[in-house]
């Protein structure tokens, strides 16, 4: 299964990003041996419209155009529903396991996400029921994904 990671903003130069760059090289690695071909995060930059609304639109659109065809799609929102590190690894196996070809994660950027047009959610995910800067809340995403793959793989990393 290949799994993505779409964000609006750049993290780069970012200590965010340093983490992100990180917890994604070890989710490489550890990923390619339990059935993760690929992992990537794309970056999309932040919409110039002077309107919020209008700027999360734009962004949701550029998102949605860029998104596999067929991918399940992970939303992460505020709003959403919250998971325990054994839960969101049990996703990603059970998904893995059924033969889904693309997990897709998606990142709004500071004003948040629009609906995606022509894409519909698997689910929303939030980190908590607080609200945490687009970066940090990628950064806590490549952790969790690579801590989910620890998990699947039973290395000691989780020690829940």
């Amino acid at each position: 299964m290949r799994l993505w990671i779409f964000a609006i903003g750049s993290a780069r130069g970012s200590s965010e990003g340093a983490l992100c760059d990180e917890y994604h090289k070890r989710a490489l690695k550890l990923g390619r041996n339990i059935g993760f071909t690929a992992i990537q995060i794309e970056e999309l930059p932040v919409s110039k419209s002077h309107d919020a609304k209008k700027r999360m639109e734009d962004e949701a659109q550029r998102l949605a155009a860029r998104l596999p065809d067929g991918a399940h799609i992970v939303l992460l929102d505020a709003r959403g529903k919250g998971m325990t590190s054994e839960d969101f690894s049990e996703m990603l196996g059970a998904l893995r396991d059924a033969g889904t070809r693309d997990l897709v994660f998606v990142i709004g950027g500071p004003d948040g996400l629009s609906p995606l047009p022509g894409k519909k959610a698997g689910r929303s995910l939030a980190f908590g029921p607080q609200t945490w800067p687009h970066l940090l809340a990628r950064a806590l995403l490549t952790e969790q994904v690579y801590r989910a793959m620890t998990i699947l793989a039973g290395h000691p990393y989780h020690r829940a």
